[in-house]
């Protein structure tokens, strides 16, 4: 049985698009010379650029007509920790490593340090009461230049108060957070809790990653949640990711040491 009409005029303008007949930018043809040309009726148009904006393929513009979109090769980030490090994705090494391995060019910028107070969320998430007053660490991180995520990591101020004093200071600290606070205060991260959810981007994170404004696009957002070999939360690490460029896999057992190809699966 054939594809509907619209279906095939779908396939066929992606055809055009893969082939760069139309490059990243170019604005479509307006609908009455599509529908000339495809000898269908407005509806059926509408119905085939409807299937390439779902996909992300084309943007509309009211007013103005519809766009070839930039495709974005997306960034594989492994969830699950790794063996020897126990690190995993939303860890700035880990980050740096995966990025190199895909022949990517990472960048994190120097941390943005606050002094804030526990909510109900991140007490409960942290183990402290409510008001408690809790060091965050905001980094922004770039892919070949492009935005791919946001990361904020909050610590107790009991954790300054011991020694940790690096928590506080807007300075990179090597070889990461982890290492420094197992150096340092003999804290060691034993596992971690990943609680993730999906959602429309907020007005911050609209403009950051330079998304549709019409909710279009939604983020992914991992709540880590750190422990000690007591048991005991010490750090809770929030990543957004947009999901026009992002992937995720997540390793059970012994698998192959080896990057996924990113366009594959993608249709």
């Amino acid at each position: 049985m054939p594809d509907p009409k619209y279906r095939q005029i779908a396939a066929d303008l992606h055809r055009r698009i893969k082939s760069e007949e139309w490059p990243a930018g170019t604005q479509l043809p307006p609908e009455p010379r599509l529908e000339e040309e495809y000898k269908a009726s407005r509806n059926t148009i509408r119905d085939a650029v409807k299937w390439l904006t779902a996909r992300g393929l084309v943007s509309t513009q009211p007013g103005r007509g519809t766009f070839v979109n930039e495709q974005i090769k997306p960034f594989i980030t492994t969830l699950s920790a790794d063996q020897e490090t126990g690190l995993g994705g939303g860890e700035g090494v880990a980050f740096t490593r995966e990025a190199t391995l895909q022949l990517m060019a990472p960048v994190t910028t120097v941390p943005r340090v606050e002094i804030q107070q526990a909510d109900d969320e991140k007490a409960q998430e942290l183990g402290v009461e409510v008001g408690t007053s809790l060091v965050s660490r905001h980094q922004q991180r770039f892919i070949d230049d492009r935005p791919y995520s946001l990361q904020t990591s909050f610590y107790p101020m009991s954790l300054v108060e011991r020694g940790g004093l690096q928590l506080i200071q807007a300075i990179s600290i090597e070889p990461g957070t982890v290492a420094y606070l197992r150096e340092t205060l003999g804290i060691k991260q034993v596992g971690y809790r990943d609680m993730i959810r999906v959602r429309p981007p907020n007005d911050t994170e609209t403009n950051f990653f330079m998304l549709p404004d019409d909710g279009s696009v939604a983020v992914l957002e991992t709540r880590r949640t750190a422990y000690d070999s007591d048991g005991k939360p010490f750090r809770l690490t929030v990543s957004v990711f947009p999901a026009d460029r992002n992937r995720f896999t997540i390793n059970v057992g012994e698998v192959p040491d080896e990057v996924v190809n990113p366009t594959q699966g993608t249709g």
